[in-house]
């Protein structure tokens, strides 16, 4: 088939499902965040019993500061058990004959999978155990990403309520219901989906087969089909097995390959609809999605583009850049899941982005440097592109020189400090982390890619620097693989980007939300900024590039911008 008809195929195909999901899903999820009816299975009221288990009052209603109390301490809390859950692993049932994880490797991992960027500097099926897998990353798939959710969640009922006392919701109650409502049975339908498909799901350690060299080959066997659901749907990332979602067991057909396309941009994608629900004007919801799709498909073409060139000789023979791709998938499957994992946070991979041409692998260096909110992960896309959405009212207040207005509340000093705070904690950590470890002495023992100053290699090798930073502070979790992230130094500065990354906007946001809340509603007047409609559409989407056009663009001219003129 013409890689171009495969390619718009496959586009076609994804566009059409989320299309058909979008309607019902988004307005599925505004239900679950609006309702006050608890979940229950006959006489059974699951909800309910977990609240009394853990003695929470859902019908108390917490300020800014109650809520981000009881979300850092669970995510706390969450770091600590599974870093002894890794440490101790080795003593546990289901150990498949592991030892317990060092400890920078389980800081690492803990801080990675708590965050929701399941950065992995492991092989994982010579590293984690079953147990480990499934009580302990497969659960922090379900709950960061429920985290996430509830912060968009709280920040929507900031834009709609008028409350004196700022309150903002019951992180409990949206933790539960994010699991229990949305992702739990969403994951459990995506994974028979994959079963039917070859996924396997085994808790054998692995069999013996033959190679093709005539000598015995060990192959790895996990509980695959239930952690890649959720490892998509989530917008998690992390592989249960090395090669991610490029390994047979993992992602094994084409089907495969689309249907986990689909469940990385469900969720983030139909919350625009929920946003546009909640507040009570769908067009608000739209306007977000059509600044997340026109950067998305921007990218995406760009990244085609580039991929299916031919310079170099081995590019040349082949049609295209095919190295690091998965025939299986092909240039369009491995260019559409590329620009989706980087769009949002989930950091799976279906090919090497080391391998990428310099413009491919700048394009999704781009789509994460962006802020990821084209579409973004789960909750943190809507939240993300809701602050920038924000500062673009704000900057077109200024140009008409009226105070910003956005859906009815003021946007003053406080609000438009807070989001300006949130939107500087990733460049500040992607720069600030990568301009340290280029000047350690030690770092060029760790490239994959080095030489002289102004070499191709060394290009490189500052990109795989710049990516892995990028990727961390965004809560991504992919990686350029020439990097070696093994050290201490890495190992702890990548994991500190990783909970700053995280929990430094959500504080931000959540006092946003608080603060918000808190204003009386101002009615539309002549002079109002539309905040629906091409003008701001346009306005928002070049908010966005110019924001991470100014603050990174001297980063990209010294990697992939360089490295595709060499």
């Amino acid at each position: 088939m013409n890689p171009a008809l495969a390619a718009g195929l496959q586009i076609a195909l994804v566009v059409a499902v989320l299309a058909i999901l979008y309607v019902p899903v988004g307005d599925y999820m505004a239900k679950v965040y609006t309702t006050d009816t608890d979940l229950r299975s006959g006489d059974l009221r699951i909800e309910s019993l977990l609240y009394r288990l853990c003695r929470i009052n859902p019908r108390t209603e917490q300020t800014w500061y109650g809520y981000a109390g009881s979300l850092l301490g669970f995510s706390a809390a969450s770091v600590l058990l599974l870093y002894f859950l890794q440490r101790i692993q080795g003593v546990l049932p289901l150990g498949g004959g592991l030892d317990g994880v060092s400890p920078a490797v389980a800081f690492n991992t803990a801080a990675s999978f708590v965050a929701n960027t399941n950065w992995q500097s492991y092989v994982p099926e010579t590293t984690m155990s079953h147990l480990t897998q499934a009580a302990g990353l497969a659960v922090q798939n379900f709950v960061s990403a429920a985290v996430g959710i509830a912060v968009a969640a709280a920040l929507i009922r900031g834009f709609v309520r008028v409350s004196r006392g700022g309150e903002i919701g019951n992180f409990w109650v949206d933790l539960t219901r994010g699991c229990l409502r949305i992702l739990l049975p969403f994951a459990f339908v995506i994974a028979l989906i994959l079963l039917s498909q070859g996924v396997i799901q085994s808790f054998r350690t692995g069999f013996t087969s033959t190679g093709l060299d005539g000598n015995a080959v060990t192959n790895a066997l996990a509980p695959v089909a239930s952690q890649e659901a959720i490892k998509e749907l989530g917008t998690n990332g992390g592989g249960i097995l090395a090669a991610n979602s490029a390994h047979p067991f993992e992602n094994p057909t084409p089907i495969t390959n689309v249907v986990e396309i689909l469940a990385i941009l469900l969720i983030p994608v139909s919350l625009t609809r929920t946003f546009g629900t909640m507040v009570g004007d769908r067009r608000q919801g739209l306007t977000l999605l059509a600044v997340m799709s026109t950067l998305f498909f921007g990218l995406l073409a760009v990244t085609l583009a580039a991929e299916s060139g031919a310079r170099g000789a081995a590019a040349t023979a082949a049609g295209s850049m095919m190295e690091g791709k998965e025939v299986r998938f092909g240039i369009p499957g491995s260019a559409l899941f590329a620009v989706a994992t980087t769009g949002t946070s989930t950091g799976a991979v279906n090919s090497a982005h080391d391998s990428m041409s310099p413009l491919g692998g700048g394009a999704v260096l781009l789509n994460m440097l962006l802020g990821e909110i084209a579409p973004g992960g789960v909750g943190t896309g809507l939240y993300g592109i809701l602050v920038l959405a924000l500062i673009a009212v704000f900057v077109g207040g200024l140009l008409v020189g009226r105070t910003p207005e956005y859906l009815g509340k003021k946007l003053g000093q406080r609000e438009i400090t807070l989001a300006a705070l949130s939107v500087l904690v990733m460049p500040a950590l992607v720069l600030i982390g990568t301009g340290i470890t280029v000047i350690l002495g030690s770092t060029v023992g760790y490239l994959g890619n080095s030489g002289d100053p102004g070499s191709p290699g060394s290009i490189h090798g500052f990109t795989e620097v710049l990516y892995a930073y990028a990727s961390a502070s965004n809560n991504n979790g992919s990686a350029f693989g020439g990097l070696t992230v093994t050290s201490d130094w890495f190992q702890s500065s990548l994991g500190v980007c990783m909970l700053l990354g995280r929990f430094l906007p959500i504080l931000f946001v959540l006092a946003l939300a608080g603060s918000l809340s808190a204003q009386r509603r101002t009615p539309a007047g002549a002079g109002t900024l539309p905040t629906s409609g091409p003008m701001f559409t346009g306005l928002l989407t070049g908010t966005v590039v110019l924001v991470a056009a100014l603050t990174f663009f001297p980063a990209l001219a010294l990697g992939p911008i360089s490295e595709a003129l060499q």
